[in-house]
């Protein structure tokens, strides 16, 4: 469970936030302002690029939380810029590194209880939440971010979302 969770979550963070690296130095080449690139969205009704970045810290977070038993961090609900991103993307990162992989990986049968921001509570196994919604919520958000830079003409290369080949 730990290395499903953390083991994933943590290299996709850093790989988002080297995401943010080209959207800074495409901004700066070109003199885009960088809150353009953070307010640009595939579609009207869909969630700007700050907003994916937000949604994928979430749910890596709130994931390993529930599944440690550990209270998440509060979130920031501050319009941030990009250096504001790349440190919220490294408080996650160290908050789930912080918690300890005995309880993450003895939560598999574990019931837990996912609440959306709306207060609708769902209840899940470990193993659903992390399999069934967390991660792919995180990658469905993880890849809208990258997406929308793509979008936006950033070069980036599947090797940027991806990152190094990393061993289990």
């Amino acid at each position: 469970m730990y290395d499903a969770s953390v083991g994933v979550f943590i290299p996709f963070l850093d790989n988002l936030s080297g995401l943010l690296d080209h959207a800074a130095a495409y901004g700066e080449a070109r003199r885009i302002d960088p809150a353009i690139l953070l307010e640009m969205r595939l579609s009207p009704n869909m969630y700007s690029l700050a907003q994916q970045v937000g949604e994928a810290n979430r749910h890596a977070i709130i994931a390993c939380a529930l599944l440690a038993g550990h209270e998440p961090p509060a979130f920031l609900n501050a319009a941030p810029d990009l250096a504001d991103l790349k440190r919220r993307i490294a408080a996650a990162c160290a908050f789930v590194r912080s918690l300890p992989r005995s309880a993450i990986d003895g939560a598999a049968e574990k019931e837990v209880v996912f609440r959306f921001r709306n207060g609708v509570e769902k209840a899940f196994s470990g193993r659903a939440l992390l399999l069934t919604f967390s991660v792919p919520q995180f990658f469905f958000h993880v890849t809208t971010a990258y997406d929308i830079l793509r979008h936006a003409g950033v070069d980036l290369a599947k090797t940027d979302f991806l990152g190094p080949p990393r061993p289990l």
